[in-house]
C-alpha cells in the first residue's frame, strides 16, 4: 500500500481553493484515495482525525451533489459510502443548474442596468458566457462518456 497522504492533502487543498469547506475537501480526498471500495463515517473520522459531526456534514453535502452514495455492505451494521460511478459528470450536470442561474442573474442585471453602459456590457459578457456553457455542457459530458466507454478516457 502506497503512502498517499501527501497527495490526498494536496487534493484537499486544491478543493478548498475551489470553494469547498476544509473538512468536506479532506473527506472527499479520503474517499478518492481509499484502498477500499467503500468506507464508513467512523473510519473517515479516525483516518482524518476530525469529528464525526464534520464527517457527517461532509457526507451529506457530497451525497447531495452526487459525488458519493451509500454502498451495500452485507453483514455490516454501519452505513458504507463510496464515490459514485460517473460522479464527476454527474456533478457537472447538476451544476448546469448553477450555470442557468448565473445566466438568469446576468440577464436580470442587464434589464436593471439599462442599455449602453459599462455595467450592462459586463453583464452581457457574463450572460453570453454562461449561456454558451449551458448549451455546450451536455454535449461535452456526452462526448466524455462515449470516449470513456470506448476506453480512450477522454
Amino acid at each position: 500500500m502506497a503512502d498517499t497522504t501527501e497527495a490526498a492533502e494536496y487534493l484537499a487543498l486544491v478543493l478548498v481553493q475551489g470553494g469547498l469547506q476544509k473538512a468536506t475537501a479532506r473527506v472527499l480526498a479520503a474517499f478518492m484515495f481509499a484502498d477500499e471500495d467503500s468506507v464508513t463515517a467512523p473510519d473517515l473520522a479516525e483516518r482524518l482525525g476530525i469529528s464525526s459531526g464534520s464527517v457527517s456534514g461532509a457526507i451529506k453535502m457530497l451525497s447531495t451533489v452526487g459525488l458519493i452514495e451509500r454502498a451495500p455492505a452485507p453483514g455490516s451494521r454501519r452505513e458504507h459510502y463510496r464515490v459514485r460511478e460517473g460522479a464527476w459528470a454527474t456533478l457537472m450536470s447538476a451544476q448546469n443548474g448553477m450555470v442557468q442561474a448565473m445566466f438568469e442573474a446576468a440577464d436580470r442585471g442587464i434589464e436593471a442596468a439599462g442599455p449602453d453602459n459599462p455595467a450592462a456590457r459586463r453583464l452581457e459578457e457574463m450572460r453570453d458566457f454562461y449561456g454558451f456553457m449551458f448549451r455546450e455542457m451536455p454535449a461535452l459530458i456526452e462526448r466524455w462518456r462515449v470516449g470513456r466507454d470506448r476506453g480512450s478516457g477522454a
